[in-house]
């Protein structure tokens, strides 16, 4: 079995070391605090601490960024740690897989494929853009092997509760109270389920044909919040919920004293037209289909994964 280093034990980092523990693996996790799963080594470090990175990665086989700053922090913070990767992946040989996202796309009028361009004008997607550009060339200049996975909003077992299908919108919809949303209730919107991002991930470290290219984690159809409402309120037993939207005014004028909040105007495009990512370029290549829906919307209230 091989060594694996997991860097970052959120909602992504947690599932990806519980399934590599799973499979038999040898399991590396890297946090500030030195915290993750049972049955992994643990480290503390400081990502951006180029030098313990190449340190910690010597000898892995595969190496994960599952690591995510704060979204009002990331053009201070990603730059250094995205560099220390880089010299990581280098000086250990190890696969690189990056967990991404789609801001860098921006706006688009279509289902996004992995060879939309990343034109995004908005600064914190083009430092993810750039992140990506940085290990593609290296990878393509022969000093790495590298890929980078994208998923759409997450949800399921262990999501943070910044999800916007998190304890935000399942309490009160268990308490049959009004789900209040920031955005609109009838968007379709491309959602990822949490172990279908670390299924993804891993395989993308462990097969050669997924090296040096984006791919997309297998996703469900889109949906709307309404229809996921009414998903979830089915399995409970219960009627479809009530939802209001706040207006935009008051969520801008929240952001005056909450930096995350005041950070949704960057992806309010997202939420007020249709978002729709396209997997099948990853189903097609690796014979994998995402969780359907309502399986995983039931594993998101019972708190666990499915297998």
């Amino acid at each position: 079995m091989g060594k694996h280093i997991v860097v970052g034990s959120g909602q992504v980092g947690t599932h990806v070391t519980t399934k590599l523990l799973a499979q038999g693996h040898e399991v590396t996790v890297v946090t500030r605090s030195g915290s993750g799963p049972e049955g992994a080594v643990r480290v503390a470090a400081d990502v951006a601490d180029k030098g313990r990175m190449i340190e910690i990665a010597r000898g892995a086989d595969v190496l994960y960024n599952c690591v995510n700053p704060k979204y009002h922090r990331w053009l201070t913070d990603w730059p250094p740690m995205a560099e220390s990767f880089l010299a990581a992946a280098e000086a250990s040989d190890a696969v690189y897989v990056m967990l991404g996202n789609l801001y860098a796309y921006g706006p688009v009028s279509v289902p996004m494929t992995e060879d939309l361009p990343l034109a995004s004008t908005s600064p914190k997607a083009q430092v993810r853009a750039k992140i990506w550009a940085d290990a593609r060339a290296a990878h393509e200049a022969g000093r790495i092997r590298a890929t980078e996975v994208r998923g759409s909003d997450y949800f399921g077992p262990g999501a943070t509760d910044q999800s916007y299908l998190g304890d935000r919108f399942l309490v009160p919809l268990r308490a049959g109270k009004t789900i209040q949303l920031v955005w609109p209730a009838d968007v379709p919107h491309s959602f990822t389920y949490l172990p279908d991002v670390a299924d993804a991930l891993i395989m993308a470290g462990r097969y050669e044909r997924a090296w040096g290219r984006p791919w997309h984690v297998p996703t469900a159809e889109p949906v709307t919040f309404r229809q996921v409402g009414e998903r979830v309120a089915a399995l409970l037993g219960r009627p479809a919920p009530r939802m209001a939207q706040l207006p935009w005014p008051v969520v801008r004028a929240a952001g005056l004293f909450s930096p995350l909040i005041g950070e949704l105007g960057h992806v309010r495009y997202q939420f007020t037209e249709p978002f729709v990512l396209d997997s099948s370029a990853f189903q097609r290549t690796f014979g994998v289909a995402p969780t359907p829906i309502d399986q995983a919307l039931k594993a998101t209230l019972d708190g666990r994964s499915q297998p």
